[in-house]
C-alpha cells in the first residue's frame, strides 16, 4: 500500500444494517475503499483470500462462523490483512481470545467516526489499536508486552513523547497530530513498553537519559 494509496476495507457482519453502515461511513471518506461484505466468519476468510483487503472490520458472535475462528484461519494462511475487531461486546471472554488468534486491534461499535477511522488507518500501518475500554482490562500475560524494552521508538511515537515532555494532555497529542486520543494512549503504551518505564514523568525522564529527547 502506497502512502497516498486508499486503504483497503472487508466489512464482516451477521447484520445486514451494520455492514450498510459501515459501508456508507467509509465510503464517504476519499482514503478508505470497500472491496466487500461478509456475512459470517467462513465467508469472510474466502473474501480476504479473494479481494487482498488491507484491513478487515471483523464482528465477533456471528451464526455460521464466528470472527476469533476466522482470525485464526486468517493468520495461519499468513493473511497480510490486518484484521480489527469491531463487536457490542467488551468482554474478557471475547476480548483475549481474538487478540490470542492474532487480531491488530479491538473496538466497541458505540466508537465514535473519527475514532473508528484512526483506529483502521493505525491498523493497516501495523500498529495496535485497542479500545479504552479494551485497553484497560487486557491482560498483559496474554502476550506480554507488546514491544521488548530497549527497541527504538518509531518516528509517531517519538512525535507523541516530544509532546509528553512539554506538558501536553493526550487530548491535545491528539488534536495537534490529528489521530484518537484512544491512539495517542496506544502510542504511550507502547513508549513505555520500549523504555521500560511506567508513567509519563519516567517516560520523559528516560527519554532525555538516552538522547531521545533533545
Amino acid at each position: 500500500m502506497s502512502d497516498d494509496a486508499p486503504i483497503t476495507l472487508l466489512i464482516v457482519d451477521d447484520h445486514p444494517v451494520v455492514r450498510d453502515g459501515l459501508r456508507g461511513m467509509f465510503e464517504s471518506a476519499p482514503d478508505f475503499t470497500v472491496l466487500g461484505e461478509a456475512a459470517n466468519g467462513v465467508d469472510a476468510v474466502a473474501c480476504v483470500a479473494a479481494l487482498d483487503p488491507d484491513v478487515v472490520l471483523m464482528d465477533l458472535r456471528m451464526p455460521g462462523g464466528g470472527g476469533v475462528d476466522a482470525i485464526a484461519e486468517l493468520t495461519r494462511a499468513g493473511a497480510r490483512a490486518k484484521v480489527l475487531v469491531l463487536t457490542t461486546y467488551d468482554t474478557d471472554s471475547d476480548t483475549i481470545p481474538a487478540i490470542e488468534a492474532g487480531a491488530t486491534g479491538y473496538l466497541l461499535k458505540d466508537a465514535p467516526r473519527d475514532e473508528l477511522f484512526a483506529a483502521v488507518r493505525g491498523a493497516a500501518a501495523g500498529r495496535t489499536v485497542l479500545s479504552p475500554a479494551v485497553a484497560s482490562r487486557l491482560v498483559s500475560a496474554v502476550r506480554g508486552p507488546a514491544t521488548p524494552a530497549g527497541a527504538p521508538l518509531s518516528a509517531r511515537e517519538r512525535e507523541v513523547l516530544v509532546l509528553v515532555a512539554k506538558g501536553t494532555s493526550n487530548r491535545e497529542i491528539a488534536r495537534v497530530l490529528f489521530i484518537s486520543e484512544a491512539t495517542v494512549k496506544t502510542h504511550l503504551t507502547h513508549v513505555y513498553g520500549k523504555l521500560g518505564v511506567g508513567d509519563r514523568a519516567a517516560a520523559v525522564a528516560v527519554g532525555y537519559d538516552r538522547g531521545i529527547l533533545g
